[in-house]
């Protein structure tokens, strides 16, 4: 969730910062920087609320070759100074961030730290505190004293950990948190996310879980907490650094929207040729096919990507299909079929609950594949295969490219695995007319966004409520709207499928409530009408968005023709546009989202 950097040898100040503010998507309530110019001169600045807020407290004078930096989600304890990162130990020898939860830090602090005297509520000033009780009770150097502190510690953790007896090294350890290694020309550089220092570097070594590391300025040892040595190859991340930028957008949300029409280009372009005939890695198609049922583990809009995925996989693969939350599905495994494929989405490629699946997926032994934005991610190395969304960097908080990209990438491997079942309709399936279609109708949404802003400005100003409805593949973008409109305008909304508000929602429609109905179902059209009329009837102010041979005189949007099963990468358009304004509007801070961030990297 959090972001971390830390430079060893080139002046780290300004690299740090600029790299935490590249990881400000990510979500975080303060932030902090650790400095050593190894000179015997250590500077240590944390501040509450953003980075800006840290950089008017450093001063011209705090400089160092050596650093470490984060910012901070609040877990454990509130966002205050003393809580945020970096923390050190009793006697200020050693300085150390943390992304990840320390499951038995009160079990450490009775049993280990009785008498010690802490600042802070965290679970990571107990582990430096256990650090330095260590090396001082046991005189042994800090990188020894680090890994006899692991062997006690359980949880999910990257950690960075500086010695000022031995400046110029950090020191390193990975488990169920994302961290890299980037090598520099002098320098080496470590992150929690390689965006943040492309501008420093395009070689990282991946680090594993498990896995301890002494970094210097030119060299770098990565073992065991055992001590066993263990390879960990450079490779080099072919990403252009400014396609995480701005550029002239004032938040990313909308950039990453405008964006879309490449992205389903940028899919049609790797995932089909010209034939129409579908360009994937041959084992994965056999593996699916030779299933005898899809289980799509998820989370949030990746989860809600799922739901779509399903119509496709069922329709087009001729396999039936379990879309499950994988937070629930990890702790509450289910029976399964005698010959299951397991399929995770996920933006990030680190999500903490699928990978709680994942591992006992893999435990069983049973085929497994990722379809990630992020390549090298644990998730895309962990699982049997990997397909890449083909999205770019994805920094606004509430996705938008990146679920539309999963529906995209499903129907290319739903087509492959129709296609080696030799099934006709699969093989009919002009998909790569159907992204152009997708492309073009995109790009004709996102050009008329002016009147969805004053939809917004019309219906979403002044409401605390809102509501989503729609039936077949519409009830699947009905919930993935309703979660954008509530994730970045704060206004509750609901997704429902359209019959079902008179089994209990409708009471909660009144005069003036905002309803959003979804029409492209052929089979449901003229029944999604008559919950349109019976909202109407209770005072709902209704917003239609409808595919252009159901839309009627009077409708809000009209969505430019596509095939069915591939219509919520239409119909999601105006519905991401319309969160975007009803945030903005309201002069929220569209990107960042309260309380949320966008990787979740604990359970």
């Amino acid at each position: 969730m959090c972001g971390i950097v830390g430079v060893v040898g080139k002046p780290a100040k300004d690299i740090i910062l600029s790299g935490l503010t590249n990881l400000e998507y990510r979500g975080y309530d303060s932030a902090g920087i650790y400095l050593n110019d190894l000179n015997g001169h250590e500077y240590l600045t944390k501040a509450v609320g953003r980075i800006s807020n840290l950089k008017e407290k450093l001063t011209p004078d705090e400089e160092g070759l050596v650093g470490i930096g984060h910012t901070r989600w609040a877990t454990h304890g509130k966002p205050t100074v003393d809580n945020a990162h970096p923390h050190f130990d009793e006697t200020k020898r050693f300085y150390l961030v943390h992304n990840g939860v320390i499951e038995n830090y009160a079990e450490l602090k009775e049993k280990y730290l009785q008498g010690v005297k802490f600042h802070s509520d965290t679970d990571t000033e107990v582990v430096v505190q256990l650090i330095g009780k260590i090396a001082r009770d046991k005189n042994l150097d800090g990188f020894s004293a680090f890994k006899e502190a692991l062997k006690l510690v359980k949880g999910s953790y990257a950690f960075l950990l500086v010695d000022n007896t031995e400046p110029d090294h950090v020191f390193i350890a990975k488990n169920k948190s994302p961290m890299m290694l980037g090598i520099g020309d002098g320098f080496n550089i470590i992150a929690s996310d390689a965006i943040s220092v492309l501008d420093q570097t395009k070689t990282f070594v991946d680090l594993q879980d498990g896995d301890v590391g002494d970094i210097t300025k030119d060299s770098y040892v990565i073992e065991t907490i055992d001590g066993k040595k263990v390879d960990r190859e450079p490779h080099v991340l072919n990403i252009d650094p400014n396609a995480a930028s701005k550029g002239t957008y004032e938040f990313y949300m909308l950039k990453e929207i405008d964006e879309q029409p490449g992205v389903m280009r940028h899919i049609s372009q790797d995932y089909l040729d010209d034939n129409n005939s579908t360009k994937v890695d041959p084992k994965i198609a056999a593996a699916v096919a030779e299933s005898d049922r899809i289980y799509i583990l998820a989370a949030g809009t990746s989860y809600r990507a799922g739901l779509v995925g399903k119509h496709l996989f069922e329709k087009y693969a001729d396999i039936p299909v379990e879309v499950g939350l994988a937070s629930e599905f990890g702790y509450h495994f289910p029976k399964l079929s005698k010959k299951p494929f397991f399929i995770f989405l996920t933006q990030s490629g680190e999500t903490a609950d699928s990978r709680v699946v994942l591992k006992q997926v893999n435990e069983r032994h049973l085929p497994s594949l990722t379809m990630t934005n992020v390549e090298g991610s644990t998730l895309s190395r962990e699982a049997t295969y990997t397909m890449l969304l083909k999205a770019g960097p994805e920094i606004a908080v509430a996705s938008t490219k990146a679920y539309t990209a999963q529906i995209a990438v499903q129907a290319v491997l739903a087509k492959a695995v129709g296609e080696k079942k030799n099934i006709q309709i699969a093989k009919d399936f002009d998909l790569k007319h159907q992204l152009a279609l997708a492309a073009v109708g995109m790009q004709q949404l996102v050009d008329g966004k002016e009147k969805i802003d004053e939809l917004a400005k019309k219906y979403l100003a002044n409401t605390r409520n809102a509501f989503y409805i729609g039936r077949g593949i519409d009830y699947a973008v009905a919930l993935e709207g309703a979660l954008k409109l509530k994730e970045v305008s704060y206004i509750q909304t609901e997704g429902f499928a359209a019959a079902e508000l008179k089994h209990g929602t409708i009471a909660l429609i009144e005069k003036g409530t905002p309803v959003i109905a979804l029409i492209n179902d052929p089979a449901t059209a003229d029944l999604t009408r008559g919950n349109i009329r019976e909202v109407e009837s209770r005072g709902a102010n209704v917003m239609v968005f409808a595919a252009k041979e159901f839309a009627q005189v009077g409708d809000d949007v009209v969505l430019p023709e596509i095939d069915y099963y591939l219509s919520p990468l239409l119909t999601i358009v105006p519905a991401q546009l319309l969160a975007y304004y009803a945030s903005k509007n309201k002069g929220l801070d569209v990107d960042k989202p309260r309380n949320l961030a966008k990787s979740v990297t604990v359970e």
